[in-house]
């Protein structure tokens, strides 16, 4: 162990466990906790069950990449068949496991989301401190799943929520009675340049949604607004920024199907998963997150906000939590097609007044969800934690972190 003084001075080597290469939310999340880590010094192993996009990006970061086969933990699974799988699964996901923590003797673990927990488990096998990053927020699932799911947590040294939303429906009142967690919102990096939304609305009203394709999210919703917009007066066109999660294929038709019903063809475009979604953000007027069910964070909330761009987002959970405080954010009521089709028109109709606040918004956004921030707050804790130093408490934004094992 290397450093100066002080535990946000410490380096060493952190394995950092995720359960998939994707580059959505909680993989981008990571992808920063990497730079900064790698930034200040630290040797970061990282490791995924299977390979994908975000291999590249986390070697360019500087992160030494191990895919291994390890079980996931799906929504699917929660119950005792689903269970009973994973039990079987973990012979030899953790084998594996304890192997890899052998070989690299990490001085912290950072398990990234709950889908993972059997590293948990093999973490404190190996007598080493692990650092549980959560972004979920799912209070829809029932509350015999939710404890299933959140029941790993109380193996963790420290519990990491990247919202108020999801430390409240994860929560673990063991861990809070000890003071084993912080809050630490994420960082979003923004583009280069932002470029002003354009001063005149023409022909097209230009939407965009960003994100996975699937019924929670509610991209059908963005389709239906975008037919009574046009019916209204306002021809409207939709790009489709993302892919569907394996399995839910039959989602993607029916929004094709929805499209040529609704007879938008000419007017809406999939382009699937794009690795860059700031060409997509610069050419839209106004960004939709139309979620129906609860989200943990907006990461394209502050994306819209860093571009710019207005926003219309579903009033709830993550989502208002993070729009709060932004003018250019315009919070429309959940699963409403009607409510989500008023608020696009408010925004199209005082276009001068909403350009304007997101003008203002994104020096805000920037500051106040910063990559930087983030890295240092979230190094801060990993250094505290891998330099045992688990039984000094700090107070930070009236809470107390005391890292006790």
């Amino acid at each position: 162990m290397t450093g100066s003084d002080g535990a946000a001075g410490r380096t060493g080597t952190v394995l950092v466990a995720n359960p998939s290469a994707d580059l959505y939310g909680s993989d981008r999340m990571m992808l920063e906790t990497v730079r900064g880590l790698v930034g200040r010094g630290w040797r970061v192993v990282v490791t995924c069950s299977e390979a994908g996009p975000l291999i590249p990006p986390l070697r360019a970061a500087g992160a030494e990449i191990r895919v291994e086969p390890v079980p996931v933990l799906r929504k699917a699974m929660l119950n005792p068949k689903g269970l009973l799988d994973l039990v079987r699964q973990a012979a030899h996901g953790g084998l594996r496991m304890r192997r890899m923590i052998r070989e690299e003797r990490p001085d912290v673990v950072l398990v990234n989301t709950l889908t993972i927990p059997l590293w948990l488990v093999a973490a404190r096998l190996a007598l080493r401190p692990v650092v549980v990053h959560v972004h979920e927020a799912e209070r829809s699932l029932a509350r015999a799943k939710r404890r299933a799911l959140t029941a790993p947590l109380a193996l963790a040294t420290m519990v990491v929520y990247n919202s108020e939303v999801s430390r409240q429906v994860c929560t673990v009142r063991r861990l809070e009675r000890r003071g084993r967690v912080r809050v630490v919102h994420n960082g979003v990096q923004g583009p280069d340049r932002a470029s002003p939304a354009r001063r005149h609305l023409e022909d097209p009203y230009r939407l965009v949604y960003i994100g996975r394709l699937s019924p929670r999210k509610g991209v059908d919703l963005v389709l239906a607004a975008a037919q009574r917009l046009t019916e209204g007066g306002v021809r409207t066109a939709v790009d489709l920024v993302g892919s569907v999660f394996p399995g839910y294929e039959w989602y993607e038709e029916q929004l094709r199907e929805q499209v040529r019903t609704l007879q938008l063809n000419d007017r809406v475009a999939f382009h699937g998963f794009q690795d860059a979604v700031w060409p997509f953000l610069a050419r839209a007027d106004v960004v939709v997150v139309p979620s129906r069910l609860d989200e943990s964070f907006g990461n394209v909330v502050i994306e819209a906000l860093l571009t710019a761009r207005p926003v219309v987002v579903s009033n709830h959970t993550g989502l208002r939590e993070a729009a709060s405080g932004f003018t250019a954010a315009v919070l429309a009521p959940t699963d409403d097609p009607v409510g989500l089709t008023d608020r696009l028109r408010t925004v199209h109709d005082q276009w001068e007044d909403y350009r304007r606040r997101a003008e203002e918004d994104a020096a805000a956004a920037g500051e106040r969800y910063s990559p930087a921030r983030f890295q240092s707050e979230l190094a801060s804790v990993l250094a505290s934690v891998a330099g045992g130093d688990w039984r000094r408490a700090t107070n930070a934004d009236s809470q107390q972190v005391c890292l006790i094992p």
